[in-house]
């Protein structure tokens, strides 16, 4: 293991020196990540992308991409381009990026099922600002947010994150 690298554990994630509390998904964690099941699959997973609100926030960093009105990712099995950013307008079962709340404000990307994805294994694994304190997410780890834009200006594209069998800190470290 790395500095760089994002270590959940039962207290929360390690990384950069720091420990950073965190909540995971509804599900707790998984080795077998279903679509809808709310949880966190575990396992070592890739930074892929980094996304934000250029109407919110400052570039967080040089290869972050802004979010469009038009931004979507595709959460439909069924379709070619399941696990991926699509544009509207889009048929298929989706989530917006762009959201009225600020929990995508600043969004970081993991390779989870991804690029080839596998229908009903799970999509849309990311990093972002959580509700509150212990408040659970879909699948995804979520930081306050102050912690996610510390973390998102010394992360790097490939960075590890590394979700151990046994780091389950319930719904939330």
């Amino acid at each position: 293991m790395t500095p760089l690298d994002l270590v959940l554990t039962k207290k929360g994630v390690r990384f950069g020196g720091r420990l950073l509390p965190c909540t995971i998904g509804k599900g707790g964690l998984s080795a077998n990540k279903c679509e809808g099941d709310g949880a966190t699959p575990t396992g070592t997973h890739h930074i892929v992308g980094m996304f934000y609100r250029a109407d919110r926030i400052a570039r967080p960093t040089d290869w972050a991409t802004p979010i469009g009105p038009q931004d979507l990712w595709s959460d439909d099995a069924a379709r070619d381009d399941y696990n991926h950013l699509v544009t509207a307008p889009y048929s298929g079962s989706h989530e917006k990026m762009r959201r009225a709340d600020p929990l995508y404000d600043l969004v970081l990307a993991t390779d989870w099922n991804w690029p080839d994805a596998q229908p009903g294994k799970g999509s849309a694994i990311f990093i972002h600002q959580w509700r509150r304190r212990g408040y659970p997410t879909e699948g995804c780890i979520a930081f306050s947010r102050s912690d996610l834009h510390w973390l998102a200006r010394l992360i790097k594209p490939g960075s590890r994150v590394i979700v151990p069998e046994l780091a389950a800190p319930g719904q939330s470290s």
